[in-house]
């Protein structure tokens, strides 16, 4: 009957480890119930390759003092206390300084602070959490700089603006350069000789983050940058508008030396390894060389940017 606890099998024998049990419990019930979808491999914490995406993350974070764009389309963060005065130094238009609570601080931090202070930025003090947040690596030193997204030009504007300023247009087009530093000082260089602006493409290359605005000097404050969706085209487009377009190479066809650029011209740099590509080299009206003594086959792509402007320059000024 119900209750009776001497029924067969109610109770195990004396005796046994388990002792009395009746019924599972619910436990082959729960058993059976669905423990829903397995985690992707990356979600695993022990799995390998969860183990290799971090590796990677972390590699692609760099080490301290890098930049680290939050999301795509958002501001950068610039890290490390030298490379954040740098840009303060350099007038880089920040929006945010953070600096962690209870972080040491140094001459760098104070400057800092009060280069943020004068220009007017905000200064946030935030918790060491945070700044992790925003390095992915740590490796902040307790401060970072928020720069917003770069405002670039349109191709046609830079062109239209270059030819109402009074004097011959004067641009650089950089194909496969990828370096911002490289980016930052072909800025420096096209402000310093009268240069009205500067085109990139707006795939496979170096764009204004931080570091091109710190090495530009403040440049790329004062000058405008334009993205071309298809450089080749744009260039065109400018040789049609009667600009001459002048590819540098060291097997050019025609050499500084000779070159008369007191008229509108578009100097075309190409990377240091790969040169120009093939379709842009094509397009191009001369290819010219710049003497050079010695054993020496090539110059960085912008130092031979800045030679070349600065040859145009006295050029314009002698006209």
């Amino acid at each position: 009957m119900a209750g009776n606890s001497k029924r067969k099998g109610a109770i195990r024998k004396s005796g046994t480890k388990k002792g009395q049990v009746v019924g599972s419990g619910g436990q082959r019930r729960r058993g059976l119930e669905g423990r829903g979808a397995t985690p992707k491999a990356v979600d695993r914490p022990y799995h390998p390759a969860h183990k290799r995406a971090k590796a990677t993350a972390k590699s692609a974070t760099g080490r301290a003092g890098g930049t680290r764009r939050k999301e795509e389309g958002g501001p950068e963060y610039v890290l490390g206390r030298n490379p954040v005065l740098e840009c303060l130094r350099a007038g880089v238009p920040a929006t945010a300084l953070y600096i962690a609570t209870n972080s040491e601080p140094d001459d760098r931090v104070a400057e800092s602070v009060q280069l943020a202070g004068d220009t007017g930025i905000t200064i946030l003090e935030v918790g060491k959490g945070e700044l992790d947040r925003m390095s992915t690596n740590g490796m902040h030193q307790g401060v970072a700089l928020q720069v917003p997204e770069y405002e670039y030009a349109h191709p046609d504007d830079l062109f239209a603006q270059a030819a109402q300023s009074g004097t011959a247009p004067l641009l650089v087009a950089l194909d496969n350069i990828t370096d911002p530093r490289n980016l930052g000082a072909v800025i420096r260089s096209v402000a310093a000789f009268g240069g009205h602006g500067v085109v990139i493409p707006a795939r496979r290359s170096a764009s204004v983050t931080a570091v091109a605005w710190r090495t530009s000097a403040g440049a790329a404050a004062r000058l405008p940058v334009a993205q071309a969706t298809n450089l080749t085209r744009t260039l065109k487009d400018w040789a049609s508008q009667g600009a001459q377009l002048v590819g540098l190479d060291a097997g050019g066809d025609v050499t500084l030396d000779d070159y008369d650029g007191t008229g509108p011209t578009v100097i075309v740099v190409g990377s240091e390894g790969k040169g120009l590509s093939r379709l842009v080299r094509e397009n191009c009206d001369s290819i010219m060389s710049i003497p050079m003594a010695g054993d020496v086959e090539s110059l960085n792509a912008s130092v031979a940017a800045g030679v070349v402007l600065a040859e145009f320059a006295r050029q314009r000024r002698q006209a």
